[in-house]
């Protein structure tokens, strides 16, 4: 037979055991030589690393995220455990719109009173009206506001025509979405709503540090729970209880003639110095406080994810002008009327499409 060919082989060498690896190491031995009471080979020192600025700057950065981090994690929590809205304003909201390309947001605040208040205009023998109607148009980049006067007078959908923020004590926010809706029409649509809970509202401004206002002619109230709410004329810095007092002020004495419009001014300028505080550099050290507070002012259908982007919105968005819905005559029942021009104007305006 004709020699056949020497088959290629391969050659595998085997890794030694584990324990024969450790039989040989340094540290078994000196672990051995410990056992029998044998000095083993002195340590070397152990050479300190240089304090150096980019050492520091990495220390920073790292502190600087975990807080970050630590503010969102708490906000998250703190919307995720917060109540939202019912179901039946959950169904009222129109679909479409993003709070990053651009969405219609309702702010509801009621006159809802804690117990034992004395601050007039409430309703305590009866359900909560709303005793401010704010419209928020944001986006990414983009904030708009228009306020409109609580008294004026709409259509409420099922019952009549009354004061607009009838609507809410009859049917809650699910009425005063309707009503909103049909009242400024014009293809205004409600994609979102935050009712505002008064109770923790100072909270989060006193989480901020409180806010300025400047004020160009002194402020004299009507009574808060049995106390005269006052101002001088010139710079404030207002706590969380000032702060909403000032945003609740219904009549000035030291200007007699304001009416409903010069209250919304007050609501919007006390929003947007609280949007100032919040990208001020002092509230970074204040930021878990803040985070904690935020979602436990409002009621809403958004979750924790889309509070954020309301947020951000808010904070990149700009102050906004204050932008009031007028009315052209006072009814005799004291409601106020506003035309169809004014209605329209206003949502064009607020949209961004006039």
């Amino acid at each position: 037979m004709p020699d056949a060919p020497v088959p290629e082989y391969k050659v595998y060498r085997s890794r030694r055991r584990l324990f024969d690896r450790l039989r040989s190491s340094d540290a078994l031995r000196n672990f051995r030589r410990r056992e029998r009471g044998e000095p083993g080979p002195e340590a070397p020192p152990r050479e300190r690393r240089p304090i150096t600025p980019k050492r520091v700057l990495k220390w920073v950065a790292l502190a600087v995220l975990f807080w970050l981090a630590l503010s969102l994690v708490l906000f998250v929590i703190s919307a995720q455990i917060e109540k939202g809205v019912s179901t039946n304003a959950k169904d009222a909201l129109s679909g479409g719109g993003s709070l990053l390309t651009g969405s219609n947001v309702l702010v509801l605040g009621s006159d809802a009173r804690p117990p034992g208040s004395k601050e007039p205009g409430a309703n305590p023998g009866g359900p909560s009206r709303s005793d401010s109607i704010m419209l928020l148009h944001v986006g990414f980049g983009t904030v708009r506001k228009l306020s409109i006067l609580r008294d004026s007078q709409a259509q409420i959908p099922g019952h009549g025509v009354a004061k607009i923020n009838a609507a809410y004590a009859i049917g809650g926010p699910a009425l005063a979405i309707k009503t909103v809706e049909g009242f400024l029409g014009n293809g205004l649509r409600v994609n979102h709503v935050l009712e505002v809970n008064f109770q923790n509202f100072p909270k989060l401004i006193d989480a901020l540090g409180g806010i300025d206002v400047n004020l160009k002619r002194c402020i004299r109230s009507n009574s808060f729970d049995g106390k005269t709410f006052r101002l001088r004329k010139g710079e404030h810095h207002l706590s969380g209880d000032e702060a909403l007092r000032y945003a609740r002020i219904r009549e000035n004495f030291c200007a007699p003639r304001e009416d409903d419009r010069a209250r919304a001014a007050r609501q919007q300028e006390v929003l947007s110095q609280m949007r100032s505080k919040a990208l001020s550099p002092g509230t970074f050290f204040r930021l878990p406080w803040v985070s904690w507070e935020a979602p436990r002012t409002v009621r809403t259908d958004l979750g924790g994810p889309g509070l954020i982007a309301l947020f951000t919105d808010l904070t990149t968005g700009g102050g906004g002008k204050t932008d009031v819905l007028p009315f052209t005559q006072v009814n005799a029942d004291g409601s106020l009327l506003v035309s169809q021009e004014d209605r329209r104007r206003a949502v064009e305006k607020l949209q961004g499409s006039g």
